[in-house]
């Protein structure tokens, strides 16, 4: 609890005068003072989650909510003419990740602490993350994200470790970031980072002398690899994050007196991905340097390490040439060498198995494999695709081991502070017993047939929708319509997401609309994602609907029924405005390549209705909210894995054969789209989709166009809508974080 009198005197002077970066600045000591009185979790066992990216977001509301101080702090800013979401705005977003793998990761931090179980994470402080978005000339342009110019919100600590790259010695620092739970005691991020790190050597966007280890190492989250350099730079950095982590775990059990011989009664380390796998070569060689035995060592360390596995994309999973490994991290290489042989001679008769594959590169995931003792898939498609397809071979052997968490998010920050109005709502129809157990969220079920709640349902997503488009036209100066249909595409770009399907329908309906086939009311579609800097065919996509939305906009035929919004510098932030704001969850990846998505998720809780292929954890928000409360379309994963298999799928003959997908394509090179974009590359767009689209982006395209104009349809019956709304705000109990994690614990880690 907060009062308007002890807030008044952190602040300094009357809340109605201060400005709103006065206002943050005493909430965030609010949050600190607060924070201060909770109780760092303890326990006879201890969870390190590893992970490359932890997308936390703005970190004021979540902490307020989370310490109770939320409700009273929104009330006596409102009594005083000011907004908390105003305040909220002030903070500057870190940039500590990218996607649906980090913002899971800060899920997770949230929901351990929440549920009191020790379990801290750890990761690196980047000083520019990925990059900022920018547009220029219809294209993707990346600057630096300097986030780190704001009001500190991590804490340096006095701890530093010792860490050899390529023969010499760095010092690290570590900072440390308080993770609340809710109502509940407090865990801690720990990020670590050199001093020697120099901004300055950034030019040119986001260009820099990637063999300048000393200055560069956390500059940015995911360096481009396209060349040897840059390979290199991640190896530095990987290493750096799990020689930090492995020694930051052997001098907390020390400390406590813990038989390291026993680690793993003690300790759990959660591998979050391939980026820290090195984490267990480096374990085992400071278990060595403690007088423990190879061979005991890697059993301990089996034991004490889990890997999670985020892909079924083959290149996705890291591999490193030996010769790279030998030039950052030569101590590793005889521990990783012995690794593989043990690995040979239990398995000598498949070379699949092997670690150090013919080729001489070292797989990151088979040693995760070998050497954890649970490995875990993100969705029950998923882990099943990895056991019978992807990892057959491994499940062969490791069945045991095997096991599937699907993904989950934490409601706290996905409904109760983003959408709060909503919040408010369903605090009011149930009570509040949902905060703490979401799977009591079904009981706004017997609220079906209810029309004064469903009607205050699509009274809240309209409000919501008006703040989205006032947002639209602050920020990217398009004006959008607040009662025309919402389509929702906000996820990283890749192929296999398939945005570039979305975009293909919108050269459809444009065509329609030209021919005065106008849709039933308004269509406006919202993009937000980020092309890796060297992914070059995901840059054409962002070019492509970048060309459209111009061309959209200067067309007064089609303008009134038809808006393409792509959202620059796509975060976690912006997520928030406009996950509340959709009517249409666009969830289109090719079926059997989406390990689980989160996005989806976020969106169903929020009263969206999917739109998606049976991928993914699609298949269990099918599963829940039952086929007439969600739209799934295009080829089964069992139909696409046999035409990968069989080398079935020829784009070309669905180009020759489709007079729609034969306009459609021609679209992206005639002469409305000629006069914006880059020609050059709406060819080679083009090409692709017809001569290689490994993403069967035109398999599914017919079906896509015919399920979207059936729900633009459905959404006019407005009583069947509202339903739909319900159902799937009332089904997402499941993918609450904290379900996932009491899973993992139950599981895997044994946290007590």
């Amino acid at each position: 609890m907060v009062t308007e009198k002890e807030f008044t005197e952190l602040l300094g002077k009357q809340i109605s005068a201060a400005t709103r970066e006065e206002l943050y600045a005493a909430c965030l000591k609010l949050v600190q003072q607060h924070m201060a009185e909770r109780p760092l979790t303890s326990g006879e066992k201890k969870l390190y989650y590893i992970s490359a990216e932890f997308l936390i977001g703005k970190q004021l509301g979540k902490n307020l909510i989370n310490l109770g101080l939320y409700d009273d702090l929104r009330q006596i800013l409102a009594d005083n003419g000011k907004n908390i979401n105003d305040v909220q705005d002030a903070e500057e977003e870190p940039s500590l990740g990218n996607g649906g793998l980090g913002r899971l990761a800060a899920c997770f931090l949230d929901s351990i602490a929440t549920l009191g179980l020790c379990g801290d994470g750890i990761g690196l402080r980047y000083h520019f993350g990925l990059f900022k978005q920018d547009f220029k000339d219809h294209k993707q342009v990346e600057i630096p994200d300097a986030w780190l110019g704001g009001p500190a919100i991590l804490r340096r600590t006095d701890t530093t470790f010792q860490v050899q790259l390529a023969g010499k010695n760095y010092n690290s620092v570590m900072y440390d970031l308080d993770v609340a739970g809710f109502r509940t005691g407090r865990n801690t991020l720990h990020l670590f980072d050199l001093d020697s790190v120099d901004e300055s050597i950034v030019h040119d966007g986001i260009q820099f002398d990637k063999k300048n280890i000393e200055k560069n190492l956390t500059l940015f989250l995911y360096p481009d690899d396209s060349d040897k350099d840059g390979q290199l730079l991640r190896i530095y950095q990987q290493y750096f994050m799990v020689s930090n982590a492995a020694q930051l775990i052997i001098k907390e059990q020390k400390a406590l007196g813990h038989d390291l011989s026993r680690l793993h009664e003690y300790v759990a380390v959660q591998i979050n991905d391939t980026h820290p796998s090195l984490i267990i070569p480096e374990l085992i060689r400071l278990l060595i340097q403690e007088g423990i035995p190879m061979r005991h060592a890697a059993t301990i360390v089996t034991n004490t390490c889990a890997y999670t596995n985020h892909t079924i994309l083959a290149e996705a999973l890291e591999k490193w040439p030996i010769s790279y490994l030998t030039e950052v991290v030569p101590h590793l290489m005889p521990i990783i060498g012995g690794l593989d042989f043990g690995a040979v001679c239990a398995f000598h008769d498949n070379a699949d198995l092997n670690i150090i594959d013919n080729e001489n590169r070292v797989h990151m995931a088979k040693m995760d494999m070998h050497y954890s003792h649970s490995i875990n898939g993100v969705a029950a498609l998923h882990t099943e695709i990895l056991k019978h397809q992807e990892l057959r071979h491994f499940h062969d052997v490791y069945y045991d081991r095997f096991n599937n968490k699907t993904n989950g998010i934490s409601f706290r920050r996905w409904l109760m502070l983003c959408n709060h109005e909503l919040s408010d709502f369903i605090d009011e129809l149930i009570g509040t017993e949902w905060h703490d157990d979401e799977y009591k969220l079904e009981n706004l079920l017997q609220y079906y047939d209810n029309e004064i709640v469903l009607n205050r349902l699509v009274e809240i997503k309209y409000h919501n929708k008006v703040r989205a488009a006032e947002f639209i036209r602050w920020k990217e100066g398009i004006e959008v319509d607040p009662e025309s249909v919402f389509c929702v595409m906000v996820k990283r770009l890749h192929e296999y997401k398939r945005q570039q399907m979305n975009a293909l329908y919108i050269i459809y309906e444009y065509m329609r609309i030209k021919r005065g086939e106008v849709p039933p009311r308004p269509i406006t579609i919202i993009f937000g994602a980020k092309a890796a800097p060297a992914y070059t065919m995901a840059k054409h996509i962002i070019h492509l609907i970048l060309c459209l939305q111009d061309l959209i906009e200067h067309d007064p035929q089609v303008k009134p029924w038809l808006k393409v919004v792509f959202i620059r510098n796509y975060n976690v932030a912006k997520a928030e405005k406009l996950i509340p704001a959709a009517d249409i969850s666009e969830q289109i990846s090719l079926a059997s390549k989406e390990a689980s998505g989160t996005g989806n998720m976020k969106l169903m809780l929020n009263g969206a209705v999917t739109i998606g292929t049976a991928d993914g954890a699609n298949v269990e928000i099918r599963d829940l909210v039952g086929y007439g409360n969600i739209y799934i379309f295009g080829r089964t994963s069992d139909d696409v894995i046999n035409l990968y298999n069989c080398s079935g799928y020829h784009a070309r003959e669905y180009y020759e054969r489709s007079q729609s997908i034969h306009e459609i394509l021609d679209f992206i090179t005639g002469p409305e789209l000629s006069a914006i974009g880059d020609i050059e590359v709406l060819k080679a767009l083009q090409d692709n989709l017809i001569n290689h689209d490994w993403f069967m982006t035109l398999l599914d395209l017919e079906s896509y166009c015919s399920v979207k104009e059936t729900i633009l349809y459905d959404y006019e019956n407005r009583d069947k809508w509202k339903r739909m709304m319900l159902v799937n705000i009332a089904k997402a109990g499941f993918f609450s974080s904290d379900r996932t994690i009491m899973e993992y614990n139950r599981d895997i880690w044994h946290l007590k």
